[in-house]
């Protein structure tokens, strides 16, 4: 929806069946039994997707069909590597903040020329074609029965979705000389996977504005010619908050982010955001930027541009910039464009900054539901996250727009990268900030959307539908971390079953569309022509760039030294007093609250007549914001004493 970008991850569609289990130990984890494979072979776990049963068999792949895999290197010491991403992440740890450098990381932790070798000769050696190789992965094609032969495998077709794809029948393994090398397998399914080459990016989306009445503050103009709603006139939505207003709600004082650099993926990259960036921080009050301050880091080649509808990447990149810059206006930002929305290129991103140390705090607005991620994919994640935290950088996921899923997707789900125990996940919230830039209150980010009825004096089946709502839960396959261990009450840890799992969020930021951000971009124009515009924005694509601007300014309070991997350190200081404790009924719990807005019917103009809603806030599907920790906003919202927390004395 164009007032909530949160742009979905294409490339996913097999479901997770087996627990995520790289990594637990040095989180506290209780490991679990794991298929030991055929003998003298290591099994891969997670290789056969939930999709694949007898039922949707359709018969054995043909021997002749082609393949595409990437075989994930686990490097010189996996469990090392975990052990000490958590040992330098917590604050209790002797080695916390002690990290290394790239260069370290990877003499330490990462694969070896000769791991390299063998994977590349052990492929080749079972006529499969390699076409690249770095110390991630060995990518390689061929034929089915070549990839049947190198992994001790099957492949079959199956019915999923109206269409037919191949994927193992039996767990995957690879030799048991091999097993210290290969960390995991992915590509031995083809559900689905498109692209093609040397494509150019299409122009930016058509324009989208708002149309008004609004409020310049939280309730600064009361929408009195309409209905009420829970016994009261409502407030006209925002115009769409500034910086300074965003600021002042979340405690940045005089700290602007100074000396620190914060990376941002997604895919794609917007023709004109260096230009678009400038123009808003001119029109609305931020700092202007200087010289290198903004840059960015493209691959030489896009692909499934048609598929992952690339321009509607050009808005989250614009959001995430423009959001970072407002909230911390000296740090540097680089952007990092994936060449595609698919897993493979923003892996590759992620990568990027990891191999170089380019970043310190890295903002991702991107994700997909836990039913399309599988260990495989999800293993190579973590292991990218895990050197990032050995290196002090800390990795930055939006929870999702749709609650808890049910009305998206009929499940019950959470979102990943989101749900990986080495990120932090980060919800959303409605957020009024009042007269002179005062925090007044936040809810859980939940709406319900009621239209006006045609003789314009009731909401119509108010107060109607779910809409959108900030993404949280409880995982089915990450178990518990200890960082969340006493914090997050067994009632939502516990919610899948016997075992503890891990919970998200972490914590959270204003997400709501309705109480959101004003950016610009530009738009396609009506008359084909592109025009630079403004309009408002939401979504926990926003809450994701907005905390990373604020861990760019307690970087910069603690002199300058990287929080790297954050969460143990933001649930430490959860009884602190440094957050906003935020509930959906902050003003009494009788008490709900609603906005109106007035929108353009075609998203551009009056010419097409106008559409008059009241939007519920604090109404996230099942989930609840309460007080302590919840599945909404995870600990909170940063309060004013949350950036000086981390102020080195």
């Amino acid at each position: 929806m164009r007032d909530s970008r949160a742009r979905r991850r294409a490339g996913l569609s097999m479901a997770a069946t087996l627990p995520l289990l790289a990594g637990a130990l040095a989180l506290g984890i209780p490991s679990a039994d794991a298929d030991p494979g055929p003998t003298g072979r290591d099994a891969l776990q997670g290789t056969t997707p939930a999709w694949a049963t007898a039922a949707a068999d359709q018969g054995a792949t043909a021997d002749s069909g082609r393949v595409g895999i990437r075989v994930h290197l686990a490097g010189r010491d996996a469990k090392g590597l975990a052990a000490y991403a958590a040992a330098v992440s917590d604050p209790r740890s002797a080695s916390y903040g002690k990290y290394l450098t790239a260069q370290q990381a990877q003499a330490r932790f990462g694969a070896t020329q000769r791991q390299i070798d063998q994977v590349r000769q052990w492929l080749t050696s079972n006529g499969l074609t390699v076409t690249s190789a770095d110390q991630h992965y060995v990518a390689a094609t061929g034929t089915v029965a070549s990839a049947e032969r190198a992994f001790s495998t099957r492949l079959r077709d199956y019915r999923k979705s109206g269409h037919t794809y191949h994927a193992p029948a039996v767990t995957a393994s690879v030799p048991a000389s091999l097993g210290d090398a290969v960390l995991a397998v992915s590509g031995l399914d083809n559900a689905p996977h498109k692209a093609s080459h040397d494509e150019t990016l299409p122009p930016p989306d058509d324009v989208f504005r708002n149309s008004g009445p609004f409020s310049s503050y939280y309730g600064s103009r009361t929408a009195t010619s309409l209905p009420g709603a829970y016994g009261s006139k409502v407030p006209y939505a925002v115009k769409g908050y500034t910086g300074k207003q965003l600021r002042a709600a979340y405690g940045a004082g005089s700290w602007t982010g100074k000396g620190v650099t914060v990376a941002i993926t997604d895919a794609y990259a917007s023709p004109t955001i260096a230009q678009d960036a400038d123009r808003y921080a001119r029109r609305n009050g931020d700092a202007p930027y200087k010289r290198g301050q903004f840059s960015q880091l493209l691959p030489s080649d896009y692909t499934a541009t048609e598929e992952c509808g690339a321009s509607g990447w050009y808005g989250e990149e614009t959001l995430d910039v423009e959001a970072v810059h407002a909230m911390a206006p000296a740090a540097n930002i680089l952007y990092v464009g994936g060449a595609s929305c698919y897993d493979a290129d923003l892996l590759d991103s992620l990568n990027k900054v990891v191999d170089h140390r380019l970043a310190d705090i890295v903002s991702n607005s991107w994700g997909d539901v836990e039913a399309n991620e599988t260990p495989d994919v999800a293993a190579a994640y973590d292991q990218v996250f895990k050197m990032g935290a050995v290196e002090g950088i800390g990795f930055y996921f939006s929870s999702g727009d749709n609650g808890d899923n049910v009305a998206s997707t009929g499940t019950k789900q959470v979102d990943v990268p989101s749900n990986s125990a080495w990120v932090t996940s980060v919800g959303g919230t409605s957020l009024a900030v009042g007269k002179h830039d005062s925090y007044q209150w936040e809810t859980g980010w939940g709406t319900l959307n009621a239209p006006l009825a045609a003789d314009g004096r009731s909401w119509t089946g108010f107060p109607g539908p779910y809409t959108s709502g900030a993404g949280g839960g409880t995982s089915a396959t990450v178990p518990q971390p200890a960082y969340q261990r006493g914090i997050v009450p067994d009632s939502l840890a516990r919610a899948n079953g016997r075992t503890r799992m891990r919970t998200v969020p972490d914590i959270a930021a204003v997400g709501d569309p309705n109480t959101g951000f004003l950016v610009g971009q530009t738009q396609t124009l009506p008359d084909g022509s592109l025009g630079y515009d403004e309009y408002r924005i939401g979504g926990t694509s926003l809450a994701a760039p907005v905390i990373a601007g604020v861990q760019a300014l307690a970087q910069q309070a603690r002199r300058g030294v990287p929080l790297g991997f954050a969460n143990p350190a933001i649930y430490q200081r959860e009884h602190a007093g440094v957050y906003h404790d935020v509930t959906d009924h902050p003003l009494g719990a009788r008490r709900d609250l609603a906005v109106a807005r007035v929108d353009f019917t075609n998203g551009h103009d009056a010419a097409d007549g106008l559409l008059t809603s009241v939007r519920s806030l604090g109404k996230d599907s099942s989930l609840k914001a309460v007080r302590g920790y919840d599945d909404v906003t995870g600990v909170g919202t940063p309060a004013a004493g949350y950036v000086n927390s981390y102020r080195r004395r």
